[in-house]
């Protein structure tokens, strides 16, 4: 399911799941009858023209023979939108899992991501899911790829490789997944050859180093086979080392297994 609630007339209409299913209808714009219309706004607001626009998909592409204007979780409308994508990855399929990311953020990281997950084989779709799923919610739906505390509190944990002053804020969560402590900072150094010992705040800065660092993070602590068992608990557990914003991680989860086919 690519929404977690219902959209349209009535609906519950949650901002994530209606610019999701905005941007599925901008994405079938074909399969309107001509002429085809123009692009919805995405800005996870129901209005008369995304509710019209429903209507029309239903009756136009759909055949049926009318409409009430509401899509629900998992039905057929929502099969019929996602028939309609484009193979292979997209930015546009991206967007669907990020609804509320900007289109520029989206933009950002495409690429890297593209290229970072097949660098270090996170390919088949169920690793794909997790793996997307996550990096969104630690990064907020890449708005963030540093932590926005200060590190204050990671300061003197031993258990992090923190051992100098300083080493808390110097070595606070960075990147897609939140690379954290001296140690971690250490290790993926050698791992990649660049120093971010010495300069840590370019893993923030360099989105090609903020999503590498995910990566490796992900493939080093075993997470491949935890998300090829489909645990997202699991997946979380490791990451987190808690279930802190488990909910926001299942809903990245099941909007990117719909984009991905499973």
């Amino acid at each position: 399911m690519c929404i977690a609630t219902s959209v349209g007339l009535g609906g519950r209409n949650d901002l994530a799941d209606v610019a999701a299913i905005q941007i599925l209808l901008n994405l079938n714009a074909t399969r309107f009858k001509p002429p085809n219309p123009p692009p919805l706004g995405v800005d996870g607001r129901i209005g008369k023209n995304t509710i019209q626009r429903i209507s029309d998909f239903e009756v136009q592409a759909m055949g049926l023979p009318q409409s009430d204007g509401l899509i629900a979780p998992g039905d057929a409308t929502v099969r019929a939108l996602l028939a309609g994508l484009p193979e292979g990855p997209t930015k546009e399929k991206l967007s669907i899992v990020l609804p509320l990311s900007p289109a520029e953020r989206i933009d950002h990281y495409f690429d890297p991501l593209k290229s970072g997950m097949t660098k270090y084989g996170i390919t088949t779709p169920l690793q794909a899911a997790h793996f997307l799923a996550q990096v969104a919610h630690e990064s907020a739906s890449f708005l963030y790829t540093e932590e926005i505390a200060s590190g204050d509190a990671y300061e003197g944990r031993k258990d992090l490789g923190n051992t100098q002053t300083g080493d808390g804020r110097r070595y606070k969560g960075r990147g897609l997944i939140q690379l954290t402590g001296r140690a971690n900072y250490t290790a993926y150094s050698k791992a990649c050859g660049v120093d971010y010992v010495a300069h840590p705040e370019k893993i923030a800065d360099d989105p090609l180093a903020a999503v590498d660092v995910a990566c490796w993070f992900w493939v080093t602590r075993g997470l491949p086979a935890l998300a090829e068992q489909d645990d997202v608990k699991a997946v979380t557990k490791r990451i987190n080392g808690g279930y802190n914003g488990l909910d926001d991680r299942i809903h990245y989860l099941t909007r990117a297994k719909a984009v991905l086919g499973l």
